[in-house]
């Protein structure tokens, strides 16, 4: 289940039935004649997600945290994550991506008991468009059509709000709102509460995230009482119907929704407003809206996951949202009521020709297409075969990856290691990458192309095998060993916090409430295969005290492949306790991650 929101006049995301292939669309109205939610925030719904996560260059993203609900998890190597169930805010489940130097990935979903939700989250990196004196204030400007600025000693620390008058940065951007990827940078799911506290589907005509850090990168605001300026350009498309003046609604994390603060007045192709404190800001229209779902399927009765889906405004096109199926075809979300509706299916957000599409109007109430067909044609490849292990046995614990592009696609193995699914296709003839992974075993196989064709297409048998995908951290403190090791625990690398550029292994166990982060830090210049890095620190939740290094201690890597494939080191050493007990830990360790820097 995915929500599709509306980008600019508010919309929806729903499936398609399409007139030339469309069976059983059954049209079931219910529903609420308000078509305005109240905000019920408080109801819970257990709710598995999983999705994609990018970087700005269309790149996968290792080592992301994800938090859906009270479940944290990290993204692999493929930009991949999954919940497999948390309990969530039914009206308005959130899923958070955070990665160091980018702007949270933030989703907000209608959440159904018994469906789940799958999403492409595209981040946004903190790039500085300047900087200024918290005792003068100062402008500063994007080369994107974003304006900011700041009065005299407005600026405060964020965690205890004493005035800062030092230098302050300002990270920020203008986000497109009539761009289509929109759906993947942008944060909630455009709906929001309104002055009086009623859920409102959202137009927006203008986006921008912002961040300011002082030098030593503390995070800083706008005091209370005072206020930032904005200035956000219009896009062309839209500047005529961009009224005279506009809600301004900022995005509260802590429930995934937008809130209405403020007014931004037209000026030229501007809006401009005020802003009493730094996060995502949008200028928007708000609308009631209703409910859509429906379930797409392909004529042969298998699901079609994962589709990217289109919904317009047929008297202005340009009035569109985006969102995507689960794996059981199943999507629902917010429309807006009273309009006719153009709906589109697409295979990726790079394929111009939708494979299907159709019309429908929505009322004052709830709509359910029921189940849409959609003809195998010349719309799918349908991808068979077997993922076996190094023994040649069945892989009962793995997954096929499909790359296209830039685009991975995830799809399991079931209880005997066959694999079967339809694939959308965009070209008649598209080349991919096929990869099967074994969880059981972590091995992977070699990376091979294939040339996928409408209709049926065998791929045979996939060994997983030859290439080791297996990851750990052990160690040893004072003859007592501890081990981490994947999936069941999380393991990831990234950059350090030391005086020079260093990396970072972090390890911890997965849902579980016993306190296990286990992290080193070492130098990263020179690093290569053999080579001895100087270690900066290592804190684990097994030593319970304050500890220091006795005498340098050097980590030595013994496997050091591309991002996103291996690092492998070990180092001993001996540290020393906090006074007055000064109690010796003797520590020896080893690990093994996929790099992502």
């Amino acid at each position: 289940m995915k929500i599709l929101s509306f980008l600019r006049a508010p919309l929806l995301f729903a499936l398609i039935s399409f007139a030339i292939g469309l069976s059983a669309c059954q049209k079931d109205i219910s529903g609420d004649p308000g078509a305005t939610d109240q905000a019920d925030l408080t109801t819970k719904v257990s709710a598995s997600v999983s999705g994609f996560v990018t970087d700005e260059n269309d790149q996968p993203v290792l080592g992301a945290t994800v938090k859906v609900g009270t479940i944290t998890t990290f993204t692999d190597k493929y930009g991949y994550f999954q919940v497999g169930s948390s309990d969530v805010v039914k009206n308005a489940a959130v899923v958070t991506v955070s990665r160091n130097g980018y702007f949270k990935g933030i989703k907000t979903f209608i959440a159904t008991a018994g469906k789940d939700a799958f999403f492409r989250i595209k981040l946004l990196p903190k790039t500085a468009i300047g900087s200024f004196s918290g005792s003068t204030g100062g402008t500063v400007t994007s080369g994107t059509g974003l304006k900011i600025v700041f009065p005299a000693n407005a600026i405060v620390v964020a965690a205890n709000g004493a005035a800062y008058t030092g230098t302050v940065q300002v990270s920020a951007r203008r986000i497109d709102p009539v761009s289509n990827e929109l759906e993947k940078i942008m944060p909630g799911d455009l709906r929001g509460l309104d002055a009086a506290g009623s859920l409102k589907l959202l137009t927006s005509y203008g986006m921008l995230a912002a961040e300011l850090t002082g030098s030593g990168g503390e995070s800083l605001q706008i005091a209370t009482g005072k206020k930032a300026t904005i200035t956000l350009d219009l896009d062309a498309s839209i500047l005529a119907t961009a009224p005279a003046s506009i809600p301004l609604w900022y995005f509260n994390e802590a429930n995934g929704l937008w809130t209405e603060e403020g007014t931004a007045l037209k000026t030229g192709n501007t809006y401009v407003g005020e802003m009493s404190h730094f996060s995502y800001w949008n200028c928007d229209v708000p609308a009631n809206y209703v409910h859509f779902s429906c379930t797409v399927k392909t004529s042969t009765g298998a699901a079609v996951s994962h589709a990217l889906v289109k919904v317009s405004s047929i008297a202005n096109p340009n009035n569109r949202g985006f969102g995507y199926t689960d794996t059981a075809g199943y999507t629902t979300g917010a429309v807006p009521n009273n309009m006719a509706l153009k709906l589109e299916v697409f295979s990726s957000s790079n394929c111009g020709t939708a494979v299907y599409s159709q019309t429908f109007t929505t009322t004052n109430v709830n709509i359910n297409l029921g189940t849409i067909t959609i003809p195998v044609s010349t719309n799918f490849a349908l991808v068979s075969g077997t993922l076996t292990n190094c023994s040649g046995g069945p892989v009962t614990n793995g997954y096929l990856i499909v790359k296209e592009n830039s685009q991975f696609h995830r799809f399991p193995v079931n209880s005997t290691g066959a694999f079967s699914f339809p694939y959308l296709l965009c070209s008649s003839s598209p080349v991919v990458t096929l990869i099967g992974e074994d969880q059981g075993t972590a091995q992977q196989s070699v990376p091979a192309s294939f040339t996928l064709v409408a209709g049926a297409n065998a791929i045979g048998n996939i060994q997983a095998c030859g290439v080791s995908a297996q990851q750990f951290f052990n160690m040893n403190i004072n003859g007592t060993a501890y081990s981490f090791t994947t999936p069941a625990d999380s393991i990831h690398h990234g950059f350090g916090s030391g005086t020079a550029a260093s990396m970072r292994v972090i390890a911890f166990r997965l849902n579980s409430n016993t306190p296990s982060e286990t992290s080193l830090s070492f130098a990263s210049a020179g690093v290569a295969v053999n080579s001895l890095q100087l270690m900066e620190y290592f804190r684990t939740a097994y030593i319970q005290d304050s500890m220091t290094i006795v005498n340098p201690i050097s980590v030595r890597i013994t496997e050091l492949g591309a991002i996103g494939e291996f690092i492998s080191g070990n180092f001993t050493g001996t540290f020393r306790g906090a006074m007055p007990a000064n109690i010796s830990y003797n520590v020896s360790a080893s690990f093994r991650t996929r790099r992502s820097n």
